[in-house]
């Protein structure tokens, strides 16, 4: 079976017009995604100590993600403020991490030894663990990294494409040309296979080799939380399952790739479809409670 690992943020997803929190975070939603792709799947990160860090723990042990290498601190739990607008998601603020600023993310050696046991390990811009990329580089597992919009930061794509087998970008608002000419820039700087992810406007992926398409498969959607998370989820655990039948480890090889790619995109827009059906990004709404309600409620 195919096993990984979302490494970084977690998050309590705060809907304002409900009153519900949801759990989240790009590599927690990774790691559920995975599982319920049939995949094994594990997060590491860090929690505080609160009712927000019990919702997001309880969730992922409610869907099988093991936790076994996540550190707690005493502090508030990462949380965003979310508003939804015709179905589309907008956040309205959050504590950017919460303990996760003061206790970043780090790897000793029992880490580096677990984390190798994986095929691939997925983690995000807002993981704090950039530092830790050349140490994870030279592990087995493949490495895929999440830039969201933070591709036109200079310094992080210096710093993250030289170490990443898969990079993910969100820019709805480029155009074709846009889209094409940034990731062959990425992949220039080292980035294995870039994916270009634009709402309606469908993915663009390109490997050095070719480019590849895939448009979105079209719902009229009750939450986009978490479509890009599951898009690259499902994209990633197809590639994997699909060298795993086929015994296949060289994933730099173009005609692997050339064969695997345009499958792995099209299983993808299908889960991101029905992740737009749910409330939040995976479900799990549970009620603010008393103890939360300030902090959640407060000016930001």
């Amino acid at each position: 079976m195919v096993k990984v690992l979302g490494l970084g943020d977690n998050v309590c997803d705060v809907y304002l017009h409900t009153g519900l929190m949801y759990p989240g975070g790009q590599a927690v939603n990774f790691a559920v995604f995975a599982r319920e792709l049939g995949a094994e799947a594990d997060f590491m990160g860090v929690f505080g100590m609160d009712a927000a860090a019990d919702h997001v723990q309880a969730s992922l042990q409610k869907h099988g993600v093991g936790c076994t290498h996540c550190r707690c601190y005493e502090g508030e739990n990462a949380f965003a403020r979310v508003a939804l607008v015709d179905g589309d998601r907008v956040f309205r603020g959050s504590n950017r991490g919460g303990v996760l600023q003061q206790h970043p993310i780090y790897l000793d050696e029992a880490d580096l030894a677990y984390a190798d046991a994986f095929d691939l390990i997925h983690t995000t811009n807002n993981g704090f663990i950039d530092g830790l990329l050349p140490a994870l580089h030279e592990l087995r597992p493949l490495i895929s990294y999440d830039f969201s919009y933070r591709w036109n930061e200079e310094d992080r794509v210096d710093q993250v494409c030289p170490y990443i087998d898969f990079g993910f970008l969100s820019c709805s608002d480029l155009g074709d040309e846009e889209t094409k000419a940034l990731c062959r820039r990425l992949y220039e700087k080292g980035c294995g296979v870039v994916t270009a992810t634009r709402g309606s406007k469908g993915a663009a992926v390109y490997d050095g080799a070719q480019f590849y398409s895939q448009l979105p498969d079209y719902v009229t959607p009750i939450d986009t939380m978490g479509a890009g998370d599951s898009f690259a989820t499902a994209m990633l655990v197809a590639i994997l399952q699909n060298m795993e039948k086929l015994g296949r480890t060289d994933w730099e090889n173009a005609m692997l790739r050339a064969h695997i790619l345009p499958g792995a995109l099209k299983t993808a827009a299908a889960f991101s479809a029905r992740t737009c059906l749910v409330n939040g990004a995976f479900g799990g709404g549970a009620a603010v409670p008393e103890s939360l309600r300030a902090r959640f409620y407060r000016e930001i």
